[in-house]
């Protein structure tokens, strides 16, 4: 059995099994491209590091090899880039992202007080989101997650922990971008608000602000989801890791009836 969720050469990443998404098994899981394309900015990046990204999903990213490429360029202070998966010619997923040059302040920075920080559960079962088959896939085996607050089998906001469990890439220790990026993903299925036998809700992409890298390999999410106009919907999330805050996340949902495709 593969041990990572994509195997790369070259210019061709080749997901397995571990790359698949709860609704077609034939597709990935938005967590695991988003994931992949925010590495392979990194590397391009480096040694500035990525604070932003957005990405967008164009239609389902199949369990087939793609082909990844990377564009951009970094000035004094900060980096542009772009990035794409295709599947067999055809784009999936793109990213865009931003990279900023960092130095030591010469000042204070002031500081609130006190941190909010989300509490990390000691152990209890793995979390199952409704209406996600139990099989070897990106949410199942490669993430596990722990319930902070809230419940994920009743509609309203919720707030989990994450950790990968699996390389992103075979060799390769999944970056703090890339684990922030994975998990935050997952948001708008933690935080439902329509129930998923009757309704399906697919993110039509992904924005993740940080201000700082996390600096534990668990990531702690905490999200609430908005439908008002039908159709449309946004979650927000607020992401953490075991010293508090580093950033935000939007992702903006298309919702359907459930016997209804949206990609």
């Amino acid at each position: 059995m593969p041990d990572s969720v994509y195997v790369i050469s070259d210019d061709i990443a080749q997901p397995t099994e571990l790359a698949r998404g709860p609704w077609d098994p034939n597709a990935q899981h938005g967590g695991a491209p988003a994931a992949l394309l925010a590495t392979l900015i990194e590397r391009l990046a480096a040694p500035q590091p990525v604070f932003r990204i957005t990405v967008e999903f164009l239609r389902p990213v199949p369990l087939t090899p793609l082909t990844t490429a990377v564009t951009g360029g970094r000035g004094r202070a900060t980096g542009r880039w772009a990035a794409s998966l295709a599947a067999d010619g055809r784009e999936v997923a793109r990213a865009q992202a931003l990279s900023c040059r960092t130095s030591p302040l010469d000042v204070a920075v002031p500081r609130r007080a006190a941190v909010a920080r989300l509490s990390v559960p000691a152990g209890g079962e793995p979390l199952r989101i409704p209406g996600m088959p139990d099989q070897r896939s990106f949410y199942y085996t490669a993430m596990e997650a722990r319930l902070v607050t809230g419940s994920v089998t009743a509609p309203g906001p919720a707030a989990v922990w994450f950790r990968l469990r699996h390389p992103l890439i075979a060799d390769e220790e999944p970056s703090p971008l890339a684990r922030a990026v994975a998990a935050a993903d997952f948001a708008s299925g933690i935080s439902w608000v329509l129930p998923f036998g009757r309704y399906r809700y697919v993110n039509a992409d992904l924005t993740v602000y940080l201000h700082r890298m996390p600096t534990s390999d668990r990531i702690g999410i905490d999200a609430v989801t908005t439908i008002d106009v039908p159709g449309v919907g946004v979650t927000t999330t607020q992401i953490f890791d075991r010293d508090g805050p580093v950033g935000g996340a939007h992702q903006t949902l298309v919702v359907s009836s459930a016997d209804v495709r949206t990609a």
